[in-house]
């Protein structure tokens, strides 16, 4: 166990979110049971997979930053094995593909070694130059660009942007005693979670006008401004309990998470539409696929990374 008593804002955290999800379990058998002819079995679903992801994400988290490191590995692995099994890919590049799920266990080495410079451009410098490199080799030049371009996709939302959320745990803790490295880590969580959920229900009462109709026609203007409003309100109160934000950064934070978390979101909807799909999985019952999960999170990870270690470190 590393995480210790200054982390007690997390473990306090743990127990509201276990008991939001108890929560929502009620509500779920209190609406069967006044309706028993609708089917609920969509949120039933949907509320058995957040047991199923709190418990593995919580549970790492409160076992060790080994264990969670461990765990934010696998999502990249299936957030990277999912997008692969979506894009179009040519014989050749299958040889190509070795090398990308190989930077998985490298950048998450950095990021357990605490070498902040190799993790940072071990992906953007040295992978980007290694997938064209291999790929010269196999002397396939049919659709080069397509699939080159594809390639790096993958890995910067997959891995690098992702991996953003493990390095939260390497943070030293003196900087922030209110949750050190779990806190921050779980903030940005709840927040960009919180947002999609807000987002979606403000779209739900008030939404008429959409923002990219083209790429995802439900999505409005009014649950985009409702959703950010009600992040910025969130990141107040919640900044000061698990991370250093304080006042003006804490509403700064909100408001930018809720904005880039949005655009996470439609530009997995871009790619998603772009290749006919409607999920980009069926790893989670009720919720689709991985990337389905972690879509906003590709970008609010990496920019609250580094306003975070700006700031305070």
């Amino acid at each position: 166990m590393i995480f210790q008593a200054p982390l007690n804002h997390v473990q306090q955290t743990v127990g509201v979110i276990a008991g939001v999800l108890v929560l929502a379990t009620c509500i779920r058998l209190t609406l069967q049971w006044m309706n028993p002819k609708k089917n609920y079995s969509e949120l039933r679903a949907r509320i058995r997979s957040w047991y199923v992801i709190a418990g593995l994400l919580l549970g790492s988290i409160l076992l060790g930053r080994r264990e969670a490191l461990i765990f934010l590995a696998m999502v990249s692995y299936l957030a990277l094995k999912e997008f692969l099994s979506l894009i179009p890919t040519r014989r050749a590049d299958r040889r190509v593909l070795f090398w990308l799920y190989l930077s998985i266990p490298f950048q998450y080495y950095f990021i357990g070694t605490d070498w902040y410079g190799m993790f940072l451009i071990f992906i953007p410098v040295y992978v980007f130059m290694a997938v064209p490199i291999r790929m010269v080799t196999v002397g396939e030049t049919k659709d080069f660009l397509r699939a080159l371009g594809l390639s790096h996709w993958a890995v910067m939302i997959s891995v690098f942007s992702l991996s953003h959320l493990a390095y939260l745990l390497m943070l030293p803790s003196s900087h922030n005693p209110a949750g050190g490295g779990a806190g921050l880590l779980l903030f940005v969580i709840l927040i960009t979670e919180g947002n999609d959920v807000a987002q979606y229900i403000w779209g739900k009462l008030f939404g008429k006008h959409p923002v990219v109709p083209t790429v995802s026609p439900k999505k409005t203007w009014e649950g985009l401004v409702g959703g950010v409003v009600t992040t910025s309100v969130l990141s107040m109160f919640m900044g000061p309990y698990l991370t250093p934000l304080h006042g003006w950064r804490a509403w700064v934070t909100g408001v930018v998470l809720g904005i880039v978390g949005f655009f996470g979101d439609v530009s997995i909807s871009a790619i998603k539409r772009d290749l006919g799909v409607k999920d980009s999985g069926n790893w989670i019952p009720g919720h689709g696929g991985i990337l389905d999960r972690v879509d906003s999170l590709t970008f609010t990870a990496p920019l609250y990374f580094h306003m975070i270690r700006y700031w305070y470190y």
